[in-house]
Protein backbone atom coordinates (compact mmCIF):
# COMPACT_ATOMS: atom_id res chain seq x y z
CA UNK A 1 0.00 0.00 0.00
CA UNK A 2 1.25 3.40 -0.62
CA UNK A 3 -0.21 5.29 2.40
CA UNK A 4 0.76 9.13 2.65
CA UNK A 5 3.15 8.86 -0.03
CA UNK A 6 3.07 11.49 -1.84
CA UNK A 7 6.34 11.75 -3.58
CA UNK A 8 6.86 9.83 -7.14
CA UNK A 9 10.69 8.99 -6.94
CA UNK A 10 10.71 8.18 -10.61
CA UNK A 11 13.14 5.48 -10.57
CA UNK A 12 15.70 7.78 -9.07
CA UNK A 13 17.81 8.20 -5.91
CA UNK A 14 16.96 11.75 -4.69
CA UNK A 15 20.22 13.69 -5.92
CA UNK A 16 19.66 12.55 -9.03
CA UNK A 17 15.89 13.49 -8.75
CA UNK A 18 16.66 16.62 -7.89
CA UNK A 19 19.20 17.63 -10.62
CA UNK A 20 16.24 16.38 -12.67
CA UNK A 21 13.23 18.83 -11.75
CA UNK A 22 16.19 21.65 -11.77
CA UNK A 23 16.50 21.43 -15.28
CA UNK A 24 13.64 20.32 -16.93
CA UNK A 25 11.80 23.18 -14.11
CA UNK A 26 14.75 25.64 -15.70
CA UNK A 27 13.79 24.35 -19.15
CA UNK A 28 10.27 24.73 -18.67
CA UNK A 29 10.65 28.57 -18.10
CA UNK A 30 13.24 28.87 -20.74
CA UNK A 31 11.20 27.57 -23.12
CA UNK A 32 7.81 28.34 -21.83
CA UNK A 33 6.72 24.52 -22.87
CA UNK A 34 8.55 21.20 -23.06
CA UNK A 35 7.87 17.53 -23.64
CA UNK A 36 8.23 14.75 -21.60
CA UNK A 37 6.50 12.02 -20.00
CA UNK A 38 3.81 12.05 -18.13
CA UNK A 39 4.76 11.08 -14.74
CA UNK A 40 7.96 13.67 -14.99
CA UNK A 41 5.91 16.56 -15.44
CA UNK A 42 2.99 15.62 -12.89
CA UNK A 43 6.45 15.60 -10.59
CA UNK A 44 7.32 18.92 -11.95
CA UNK A 45 4.23 20.84 -11.39
CA UNK A 46 4.55 20.30 -7.69
CA UNK A 47 8.08 21.30 -8.17
CA UNK A 48 7.90 24.14 -10.41
CA UNK A 49 4.31 26.00 -8.99
CA UNK A 50 5.94 26.96 -5.75
CA UNK A 51 8.81 28.96 -7.85
CA UNK A 52 6.66 30.75 -10.00
CA UNK A 53 4.64 32.16 -6.62
CA UNK A 54 7.89 33.04 -4.99
CA UNK A 55 9.02 35.08 -7.99
CA UNK A 56 5.87 37.40 -7.51
CA UNK A 57 8.00 39.09 -4.96
CA UNK A 58 11.01 40.52 -6.24
CA UNK A 59 13.18 40.65 -3.41
CA UNK A 60 16.82 39.96 -3.18
CA UNK A 61 15.90 36.43 -0.61
CA UNK A 62 13.20 34.95 -3.25
CA UNK A 63 15.79 35.52 -5.83
CA UNK A 64 18.18 33.53 -3.69
CA UNK A 65 15.56 31.14 -2.95
CA UNK A 66 14.60 30.80 -6.22
CA UNK A 67 18.23 30.51 -7.52
CA UNK A 68 18.84 27.17 -4.70
CA UNK A 69 15.76 25.52 -6.72
CA UNK A 70 16.96 26.26 -10.39
CA UNK A 71 20.69 25.97 -10.58
CA UNK A 72 20.40 28.48 -13.65
CA UNK A 73 21.24 32.82 -13.54
CA UNK A 74 19.49 32.91 -16.95
CA UNK A 75 16.28 31.40 -15.94
CA UNK A 76 16.15 32.69 -12.40
CA UNK A 77 15.92 35.99 -14.82
CA UNK A 78 13.51 34.88 -16.98
CA UNK A 79 11.61 34.17 -14.50
CA UNK A 80 11.51 37.08 -12.52
CA UNK A 81 11.86 39.63 -15.21
CA UNK A 82 8.67 38.06 -17.72
CA UNK A 83 6.71 35.28 -16.16
CA UNK A 84 6.38 37.00 -13.08
CA UNK A 85 4.62 40.63 -14.35
CA UNK A 86 2.46 38.33 -15.92
CA UNK A 87 1.59 35.97 -13.69
CA UNK A 88 0.78 38.57 -10.82
CA UNK A 89 -3.10 38.15 -10.89
CA UNK A 90 -3.35 34.36 -10.78
CA UNK A 91 -4.04 32.97 -7.43
CA UNK A 92 -2.10 29.84 -8.93
CA UNK A 93 -2.49 26.91 -11.75
CA UNK A 94 0.84 28.24 -13.87
CA UNK A 95 1.00 25.13 -15.79
CA UNK A 96 -1.08 22.92 -18.22
CA UNK A 97 -0.25 19.13 -19.08
CA UNK A 98 -1.19 18.18 -22.51
CA UNK A 99 -1.19 14.64 -23.40
CA UNK A 100 0.26 13.12 -26.45
CA UNK A 101 0.69 9.99 -28.56
CA UNK A 102 2.64 7.68 -26.61
CA UNK A 103 6.16 7.51 -27.15
CA UNK A 104 6.94 4.61 -30.27
CA UNK A 105 10.48 2.84 -28.43
CA UNK A 106 8.95 2.24 -25.05
CA UNK A 107 5.20 2.96 -25.35
CA UNK A 108 5.54 5.92 -22.53
CA UNK A 109 2.73 8.01 -21.80
CA UNK A 110 4.18 11.75 -23.42
CA UNK A 111 2.86 14.77 -22.55
CA UNK A 112 3.23 18.76 -23.44
CA UNK A 113 3.92 20.82 -20.39
CA UNK A 114 3.79 24.61 -20.99
CA UNK A 115 2.99 27.89 -19.12
CA UNK A 116 -0.78 28.20 -19.37
CA UNK A 117 -0.15 32.48 -19.66
CA UNK A 118 1.97 32.11 -22.53
CA UNK A 119 0.07 29.86 -25.09
CA UNK A 120 -2.05 32.50 -27.13
CA UNK A 121 -4.01 29.56 -28.91
CA UNK A 122 -5.36 28.33 -25.98
CA UNK A 123 -6.34 32.04 -24.18
CA UNK A 124 -3.08 32.92 -22.77
CA UNK A 125 -2.25 36.76 -22.95
CA UNK A 126 0.58 36.17 -25.56
CA UNK A 127 3.21 38.96 -26.04
CA UNK A 128 1.39 41.99 -24.33
CA UNK A 129 1.41 42.68 -20.46
CA UNK A 130 -1.56 41.88 -18.75
CA UNK A 131 -4.45 44.60 -18.24
CA UNK A 132 -4.40 45.62 -14.31
CA UNK A 133 -7.98 45.50 -13.03
CA UNK A 134 -8.59 47.42 -10.26
CA UNK A 135 -9.69 45.72 -6.68
CA UNK A 136 -13.25 46.49 -5.78
CA UNK A 137 -14.01 46.92 -1.95
CA UNK A 138 -16.51 44.65 -0.11
CA UNK A 139 -18.11 47.55 1.67
CA UNK A 140 -21.94 48.72 1.15
CA UNK A 141 -22.77 52.35 -0.42
CA UNK A 142 -20.82 51.42 -3.62
CA UNK A 143 -23.90 53.03 -5.16
CA UNK A 144 -23.36 56.27 -3.17
CA UNK A 145 -19.82 56.50 -4.61
CA UNK A 146 -20.67 56.18 -8.20
CA UNK A 147 -23.35 58.64 -7.67
CA UNK A 148 -21.24 61.67 -6.49
CA UNK A 149 -18.60 60.54 -9.31
CA UNK A 150 -20.96 60.98 -12.10
CA UNK A 151 -22.61 64.35 -10.67
CA UNK A 152 -25.37 63.19 -9.13
CA UNK A 153 -24.52 65.05 -5.65
CA UNK A 154 -28.39 66.39 -5.08
CA UNK A 155 -29.34 62.74 -5.13
CA UNK A 156 -26.97 61.50 -2.75
CA UNK A 157 -27.80 64.32 -0.87
CA UNK A 158 -31.68 63.65 -0.29
CA UNK A 159 -30.77 59.66 0.32
CA UNK A 160 -29.00 61.25 3.25
CA UNK A 161 -31.71 63.63 4.84
CA UNK A 162 -34.44 61.49 5.65
CA UNK A 163 -31.88 59.71 7.90
CA UNK A 164 -30.47 62.86 9.85
CA UNK A 165 -34.05 64.26 9.78
CA UNK A 166 -35.28 60.31 11.54
CA UNK A 167 -31.87 60.24 13.63
CA UNK A 168 -33.59 64.06 15.46
CA UNK A 169 -36.62 62.82 15.70
CA UNK A 170 -35.80 59.47 17.70
CA UNK A 171 -33.48 62.08 19.80
CA UNK A 172 -36.27 64.59 20.52
CA UNK A 173 -38.23 62.15 21.07
CA UNK A 174 -35.83 60.23 24.13
CA UNK A 175 -35.62 63.90 25.38
CA UNK A 176 -39.54 64.20 26.01
CA UNK A 177 -39.53 60.48 27.38
CA UNK A 178 -37.49 61.59 30.05
CA UNK A 179 -38.89 65.13 30.76
CA UNK A 180 -41.80 63.39 31.37
CA UNK A 181 -40.64 60.63 33.69
CA UNK A 182 -39.18 63.58 35.79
Amino acid sequence: MRHNRKINHLGRKSSHRHALMSNLAASLILHKRINTTLAKAKALRSYVEPIISRSKDDTTHSRRMVFRFLQNKSAVAELFREIAPRVAERAGGYTRIIKLENRPGDNAEVCMMELVDFNTLLGGKGKEAPAKKSKGTRRSGGAKKKATAEGDAPAAEEKKAPAKKAATRSRAKKSDDKKSEE
